[in-house]
């Protein structure tokens, strides 16, 4: 499918998982900047932390002389123009529940991609509505209490046993669960096209 070695700048197990059934042939090099930072809106910033991660593998790559097209993303949850990451604790995770519980709220994933050798990139997000149920409180803290919350954006995960919380989305479910593989295919398409 594509000329260029892909590298995957992202310990996701679920991002990993999404490219392996999808046939991907790829390596993982893990990006360790700093996700601190506060950027406009949720689709900038899911765009700019994206493609400073595959901008810190590149340069790796390349350091080591070496060739690939590195892969960026990352995933934040918005609610009301307030971004939730992952969650410190588990009372923050309990305070993002309950606020997102009977309501709907986007979930917006950055992706960029980055030749490590001519720097050339490109920069896309996508968005996906999900539906919350009104679980209680007794359900949400025995969700917590399971551990699943901790690493994930808006603290649950669609994939695993948060689908409980969910009534419906609208848009691209692998976008919620950590990378838009259709349009991760169509942009690795044109990138390859445009070079």
């Amino acid at each position: 499918m594509q000329n260029k070695k892909l590298i995957l700048a992202s310990g996701s197990p679920r991002r990993k998982e999404i490219l392996e059934k999808a046939g991907f042939d790829f390596e993982i090099r893990v990006s360790d900047v700093d996700e601190g930072i506060e950027f406009g809106t949720p689709a900038d910033l899911v765009e700019k932390l994206s493609l400073i991660k595959a901008k810190d593998v590149a340069k790796l790559i390349k350091a080591e002389k070496k060739s690939g097209l590195v892969i960026g993303a990352d995933t934040v949850v918005a609610l009301d123009g307030l971004v939730y990451g992952k969650p410190k604790d588990k009372e923050e995770a309990f305070e993002m529940l309950k606020s997102l519980r009977g309501r709907a709220h986007s979930v917006f994933t950055g992706v960029s991609l980055v030749d490590a050798i001519s720097g050339r990139r490109m920069t896309f997000h996508e968005e996906t509505k999900v539906f919350f149920k009104n679980p209680s409180d007794d359900e949400l803290k025995a969700y917590i209490e399971g551990g699943e919350p901790m690493d994930k954006a808006g603290a649950y995960a669609i994939q695993g046993e948060g689908a409980f919380l969910i009534e419906r989305i609208e848009g691209d479910y692998l976008n919620v669960v950590g990378l838009p593989l259709d349009k991760l295919k169509e942009n690795l398409s044109l990138f390859e096209q445009n070079h």
